[in-house]
């Protein structure tokens, strides 16, 4: 992520990229013709930093939305699992 110093004369703030719209995991399950649950429970090894958030709404209730870039990662975390036999039996275990 780059950061764009305005003016350090001026206000001394910096100005970052933010986040502007993220991609529940129905929505991303969609988009990657995979399960939904599936895609939620492999993603839990999936860091903020990764991309992925989870998003509280009212009664606590969660749900994980994804940005841009965890998309792309949620994806090539796919293609891993799909690669690995092992990975893929570990993660049929959990049903």
């Amino acid at each position: 992520m780059e950061l764009e110093i305005i003016g350090a004369c001026q206000s001394g703030r910096l100005t970052m990229a933010t986040i502007s719209h993220v991609f529940t995991v129905a929505r991303v399950a969609e988009m990657l013709g995979e399960d939904e649950e599936w895609l939620d429970e492999i993603s839990i090894e999936m860091d903020p930093e990764d991309g992925r958030i989870i998003v509280w709404g009212r009664n606590d209730e969660t749900m994980t939305a994804f940005t841009e870039l965890g998309i792309e990662n949620l994806a090539n975390l796919v293609e891993i699992y799909k690669a690995s036999s092992a990975l893929m039996a570990r993660s049929k275990q959990r049903d």
